[in-house]
């Protein structure tokens, strides 16, 4: 069995190719710039030609990109994007109208894109076609079943995205906070997750085989279910993935998520994270508390008490905000659970090994088991 693993960041994409005929450790793995990056760099040189920008494609992560947009349009230079594609920067259309895009038809847009002084940039998460076309450098093929995860706010357009996240990450998890409750085949998505509706959309139509099988998650689930897959996970335990825009922490217990948190990665430092870790397994962590200081918030259904947690698991790009603190700075407490994961040895695939588990939590026809219980 061959599956493609592919966890969508705002500063990388990690990519892995897992083949259950060998060791786990001899998956190929990419880490390559994040789609939002690229769509930021393709801008910005658009930008310093004096081009005209067309968007097509469908809803993807914003942040660099949105940024790079704004640029070209104070730069005086004109943006057109389909509606879908315009969904990227912000679920209400008006706003985006606002900031000088102009909403075209599909045809309005394809004829934009033909003028001499015009570029085409299609917005799409993961791309099939790139990654098919590094692998034949290196005479591999594509496989069939793909694990895809991206950040989903959720559609809120009348409400902050913010609140409109934490209240689907509560829901999955008052539903029990399995990685079944995480984890979705395509005709499985909810409604309010729409790019990762447009994401599994563009990804089964790229594959063009009626033999394909896909899974998709948020990328904050698959980051700690894949950082469960480290052996120094033992639980109860808090898992923290310090990504490049985010950070989630979440209390386990019995491989479930009974408690959460998600910050901004830049608002972050390592105090405050200490106290947020304590806090979550104290339960006195609370949502406004997180929110009013720019995060995303906090929820908590059940807490332990930070004494019966067992491990500290980080894993992450940016974990060196733990990783580098001198013994004076650790507190005690966290310092002795604190163990840095690298599932499989590879730090930056956590999220990949947890849509691996995913997908065969999903597809269960073969018995290889990742989590550890």
């Amino acid at each position: 069995m061959l599956i493609l693993a592919v966890d969508v960041g705002t500063g990388t994409q990690d990519i892995l190719l897992f083949n259950s005929e060998k060791e786990v450790e001899n998956s190929l793995l990419m880490v390559m710039p994040a789609p939002t990056q690229i769509i930021a760099k393709k801008v910005r040189k658009a930008t310093k030609k004096g081009k005209t920008v067309v968007f097509t494609g469908s809803i993807m992560g914003g942040g660099p990109s949105t940024f790079a947009i704004r640029s070209h349009l104070k730069a005086g230079f004109p943006v057109y994007a389909t509606e879908q594609a315009a969904l990227t920067i912000n679920d209400n259309i008006e706003k985006v109208k606002a900031f000088g895009i102009q909403i075209v038809s599909a045809a309005e847009a394809k004829k934009f894109a033909s003028e001499e002084n015009a570029q085409e940039i299609v917005m799409q998460d993961f791309d099939p076609e790139s990654t098919s076309a590094a692998f034949s450098a290196f005479e591999v093929q594509m496989p069939t079943n793909y694990a895809v995860a991206v950040q989903d706010h959720g559609n809120a357009p009348q409400k902050s995205n913010r609140i409109y996240r934490f209240e689907l990450l509560r829901e999955l998890i008052e539903k029990g906070g399995e990685l079944e409750n995480f984890v979705y085949r395509h005709e499985e998505i909810p409604e309010a997750f729409t790019r990762m509706k447009a994401q599994a959309n563009t990804l089964l139509k790229a594959a063009g085989n009626r033999k394909t099988r896909a899974v998709f998650m948020d990328t904050g689930p698959a980051a700690i279910f894949g950082a469960l897959t480290d052996p120094a996970a033992v639980q109860p335990s808090v898992v923290v993935n310090i990504g490049n825009g985010h950070t989630l922490g979440a209390l386990v217990n019995e491989n479930r998520i009974t408690a959460v948190f998600e910050h901004h990665t830049s608002l972050m430092n390592s105090e405050k994270l200490q106290d947020y870790i304590i806090k979550l397994a104290d339960g006195k962590l609370g949502f406004d508390e997180v929110f009013e200081d720019g995060g995303h918030g906090a929820y908590i259904k059940e807490d332990l008490g930070f004494e019966q947690v067992r491990s500290i698991i980080v894993t992450g790009p940016k974990r060196e905000m733990l990783e580098k603190l001198s013994n004076s700075e650790l507190r005690p407490e966290i310092s002795k659970k604190l163990h840095f994961a690298a599932p499989f040895g590879s730090m930056m695939l956590s999220g990949c090994f947890g849509l691996l588990a995913g997908f065969l939590e999903k597809y269960p026809e073969s018995s290889i088991n990742l989590i550890n219980h």
